[in-house]
């Protein structure tokens, strides 16, 4: 059974968001503060951790900034439960480390939703790939599985190509992991009478 770690200073936000996760299946543990949250954190290591940004003492900010400097809780999936809706705060959280970021209020399913994505990407992690090109097909399919995908915009810097520009070039050295989110590119080699073969066609969706 997995452990869900729920901090936040609202007694009724608080025990609300553990009886949901308890009728889906989960254990949960509590903490009413950001410092008894750390300790929490430490003592039980959750699979996933829900907390809230603007507590007294300790915020989320803080709790998250000593949880990923522990050894220990670095790796733990770490979601913002919070009534701050600015971008900037979304920013700051997301630079930070941590995983997702819900506001209140929000329905049920939006939270369960974030847990089990959280949950999925954990399980890709700790899985051992083959260094291999079915390897890596693999990874990737495990990953778009997770629903993890549509968030890479906000993470990664989004490259805009022109027609006919070239991305990459065979003999070249491969500096990224490319994901397409809108359009077509095509890869061909150029046979010695200047003919174009197609070998590859990508399409929105593909890495």
């Amino acid at each position: 059974m997995k452990k869900i770690l729920v901090i936040d200073d609202n007694p009724d936000i608080r025990e609300n968001t553990s009886e949901i996760l308890e009728l889906a299946g989960f254990k949960t543990f509590m903490a009413v503060n950001g410092k008894k949250g750390v300790d929490a954190a430490l003592r039980e290591k959750p699979d996933v951790i829900v907390c809230d940004i603007m507590m007294p003492d300790l915020d989320g900010y803080g709790v998250l900034h000593m949880l990923r400097k522990n050894e220990a809780t670095q790796h733990i999936p770490f979601i913002f439960l919070t009534a701050k809706t600015e971008r900037s705060d979304f920013r700051k959280g997301m630079e930070m480390g941590a995983d997702d970021y819900i506001t209140k209020p929000f329905e049920d399913i939006e939270l369960l939703n974030a847990i089990e994505a959280r949950l999925k990407k954990a399980a890709v992690l700790d899985t051992m790939y083959a260094s291999s090109v079915q390897g890596v097909s693999q990874f990737i399919r495990d990953v778009k599985d997770t629903g993890l995908i549509s968030q890479l915009a906000e993470q990664y810097e989004v490259l805009t190509l022109s027609t006919k520009q070239h991305l990459y070039q065979e003999g070249k050295r491969p500096r990224f992991l490319y994901y397409l989110m809108k359009g077509k590119i095509k890869g061909f080699k150029v046979h010695e009478d200047g003919k174009e073969y197609i070998t590859d066609l990508f399409s929105e969706g593909d890495f």
